[in-house]
């Protein structure tokens, strides 16, 4: 018989064998490499998307706790509540970015996390009834100098009770 050309010589079971077989050796391995990086990419996705939230929960609840520990010292002076409210937002895994009390009322923004996973919160805590008439009295924490700015506007939202 005569050989032609491209076409291969028929195998065991009478299938022809070619070349073009022969090119398709070995792409299960690179459509299973892809397939992993994709697995890989969407994973580490994930995991980000998991450690933003964690350090938006962690500033949250350190700010609310933080917020009332200052308002329930509010009559110690406002350095001493605010020196309390760092203490309690350092052990909540978070750290006091400013405080300022006024009256019963001490407002107290804490964050967490480090670099693009890092979230602020801000929280109010006081007597429940009208707002205090006035910007709250910036006290400055260890960690920050008093910006006016930041404490004379009102935070959005509803004050909680």
């Amino acid at each position: 018989m005569r050989r032609q050309a491209g076409r291969g010589r028929a195998g065991p079971c009478g299938r022809r064998t070619g070349s073009r077989l022969r090119a398709d050796r070995g792409s299960a391995t690179v459509w299973v490499v892809v397939a992993m990086a994709a697995v890989g990419a969407v994973f580490g996705v994930v995991l980000a998307l998991g450690q933003a939230i964690q350090a938006r929960h962690r500033a949250g609840g350190a700010a609310d706790l933080a917020a009332l520990a200052a308002a329930g010292h509010w009559m110690e002076g406002g350095t001493d509540a605010c020196a309390l409210a760092g203490r309690v937002a350092g052990a909540q895994g978070a750290r006091v970015v400013s405080c300022a009390v006024r009256g019963e009322v001490a407002e107290v923004v804490a964050a967490a996390g480090r670099g693009p996973f890092a979230a602020e919160f801000r929280s109010r805590a006081g007597p429940s009834g009208p707002r205090p008439e006035g910007p709250l009295a910036p006290v400055p924490g260890p960690e920050s100098e008093p910006d006016s700015s930041s404490e004379t506007s009102p935070a959005p939202g509803p004050v909680p009770e």
